[in-house]
C-alpha cells in the first residue's frame, strides 16, 4: 500500500510538472549571492558538522550560498514538492533511494555535466558509483561510505590470550575464549550476534547470494544460507557466546561487556569517548571456503529535476566530492569514510589502526541490489523469518523456505510481472 500511495504522489507530480514547466527562477540572498537549497536527513549534532562544510565553500566563491535545511523524511518531502511545494537544488540521501526515484523521473540525469567538467567516476569506489546509476545513467554522485567490521575489546583479548579473528573458526574460537558465565546468567559475551539484518554480508562469507544472476528472484534459500544459519547455531546455542536481549537497549560493548562485535565507522567518535574502552577494528571475517564478505551503505548527492538552481547545485556537488582534501576534512568531521578512492587511500585513513580496516573492507564490498522491492524481501520476508529462528519458532529450513516463498513473490510484484 505504501508503495501504491507513493506511486499516486508521484503520477500527480508529473502531472503538475507538466502543466507549469518546473520554474527555474533563482532566488539570491542578502549578500547577492544566488541561493542553493539543501535537504538531507541529517539533524542533531550532525547539523553542525555539515554547517562547517557548508560554511566552507560559501567562502570558498562568490556566486553560491547553501542553507542547510533537515527533512525526516526527504524521500516524501520531494515527491510532495514535486506535486506542488518545496524542491531543494540539492540532497543528501542514502544512495539506495537514486535508482527508484530516477526510475519516476524525479531526478536529474548528470551524464553531460560530468562530461563537460570531465569528472572521472573511476575515482569513486565502483560499487557506490552503480548504486547510483539506473538505465546505465548517473543519476548522482557518491559522497560518504561505510561498512561493518568487526570492532573488538583489545583488553578482553588479551586476558583470554588470544588475537583478533580472521575466519569463522577462529571468530568461534575467540568468542568462546572470552565468553563468561555466572551459573545461568551471561556475564560476558564473546560476540554480539544481534543483528539478523547482517544475513547478507555472513552469506557472501559462505559463497552465496542473495539473488540469482539476474535479480528475478532469491538465491539464499541455498547450502550457503545454511551454512549462516549452522554456524549462527553454533555462536548462539552450542558455544553460548550470546543470548539475545544482553545488550538490553545499552551498548554492551562500550561498556566492556562484549569482546567482539560488527558496527560501522559511525561508532569510532562515542566509543573514543568512552573511559577505559581499549578497542580495535579489523575487516570481517572470511567463510569457511576462504570466501570474502562485506556490504556497503553510505550517502550521496542528488539534483531533482525540478530543482530552480541545478547550475549552483552541481558546483556544490564538485567541489565536495571531487576535492579530495575536502574529502578527508569532511571525514575528519563526521567520521564518516569518504567515496572518493583518492581521499579514502589518505595516511589519516590508512595509517590509522581503526580506519584502515574500513579501507580495506571497501576493496570487496558490495551494495544491496538495486532491484524494485528487495529492500522489502530483506525487511518483510527474510527478516521475520530469521527472528523466528532465534526465538525458536521455527527451523533454519523452514525459515528460508518461507523466506524465499515471500521473497520471490515479492520481487515479482516490483517487477509488475
Amino acid at each position: 500500500m505504501k508503495n501504491v500511495i507513493k506511486g499516486l504522489l508521484l503520477i500527480a507530480a508529473m502531472t503538475v510538472l507538466g502543466a507549469c514547466g518546473g520554474s527555474k527562477e533563482q532566488a539570491s540572498s542578502d549578500n547577492g549571492k544566488q541561493k542553493i537549497t539543501f535537504w538531507g536527513s541529517w539533524s542533531g549534532d550532525q547539523v553542525d558538522q555539515l554547517n562547517q562544510l557548508i560554511d566552507k565553500y560559501n567562502d570558498s566563491q562568490d556566486k553560491y550560498e547553501v542553507t542547510y535545511k533537515v527533512q525526516d523524511n526527504v524521500e516524501e518531502k520531494l515527491l510532495t514538492g514535486m506535486a506542488g511545494g518545496e524542491i531543494p537544488d540539492v540532497i543528501m540521501w542514502d544512495r539506495v533511494n537514486t535508482a527508484m526515484y530516477a526510475q519516476k523521473n524525479a531526478l536529474l540525469d548528470l551524464d553531460d555535466l560530468i562530461k563537460k567538467d570531465n569528472i572521472s567516476m573511476d575515482d569513486f569506489y565502483e560499487e557506490t558509483v552503480k548504486e547510483m546509476q539506473y538505465d546505465n545513467k548517473q543519476y548522482g554522485i557518491p559522497l560518504l561510505v561505510d561498512n561493518r567490521s568487526i570492532f573488538y575489546n583489545k583488553t578482553l583479548l588479551k586476558e583470554a590470550g588470544v588475537e583478533p579473528p580472521k575466519t569463522w573458526d577462529e571468530l568461534l574460537d575467540v568468542a568462546k575464549k572470552t565468553t563468561k558465565w555466572d551459573g545461568n546468567t551471561l556475564v560476558q559475551a564473546g560476540f554480539s550476534l544481534d543483528d539478523v539484518g547482517l544475513f547478507n554480508m555472513w552469506l557472501q562469507q559462505a559463497g552465496g547470494t542473495m539473488l540469482n544472476a539476474d535479480n528475478t528472484a532469491t538465491a539464499f534459500n541455498s547450502e550457503a544460507g545454511m551454512k549462516v544459519l549452522d554456524f549462527w547455531d553454533q555462536l548462539m546455542n552450542q558455544a553460548k557466546v550470546y543470548q539475545q536481549g544482553f545488550n538490553d537497549g545499552s551498548d554492551a560493548f562500550a561498556a566492556g561487556k562484549v569482546a567482539m562485535t560488527y558496527n560501522g565507522p559511525w561508532a569510532l567518535a562515542d566509543y573514543d569517548k568512552v573511559d577505559g574502552l581499549d578497542y580495535g577494528v579489523v575487516p570481517p571475517v572470511t567463510g569457511p571456503n576462504g570466501d570474502k564478505g562485506a556490504l556497503t551503505g553510505g550517502f550521496g548527492l542528488v539534483i531533482p529535476k525540478a530543482a530552480k538552481n541545478q547550475e549552483g547545485a552541481w558546483d556544490f556537488i564538485k567541489w565536495w566530492t571531487t576535492n579530495p582534501d575536502i574529502g578527508v576534512e569532511f571525514a575528519k568531521i563526521s567520521t564518516w569514510l569518504p567515496a572518493n578512492k583518492k581521499a579514502a587511500q589518505d595516511p589519516y585513513f590508512t595509517e590509522n589502526d581503526k580506519y584502515k580496516a574500513f579501507v580495506e573492507t571497501m576493496n570487496f564490498a558490495k551494495i544491496r541490489p538495486t532491484v524494485m522491492g528487495y529492500s522489502d524481501v530483506e525487511k518483510l520476508a527474510l527478516v521475520p523469518q530469521l527472528e523466528n529462528v532465534f526465538s525458536g519458532k521455527t527451523t533454519a529450513k523452514d525459515a528460508l523456505k518461507n523466506a524465499q516463498q515471500q521473497g520471490d513473490k515479492i520481487l515479482k510484484e516490483g517487477s509488475g510481472e
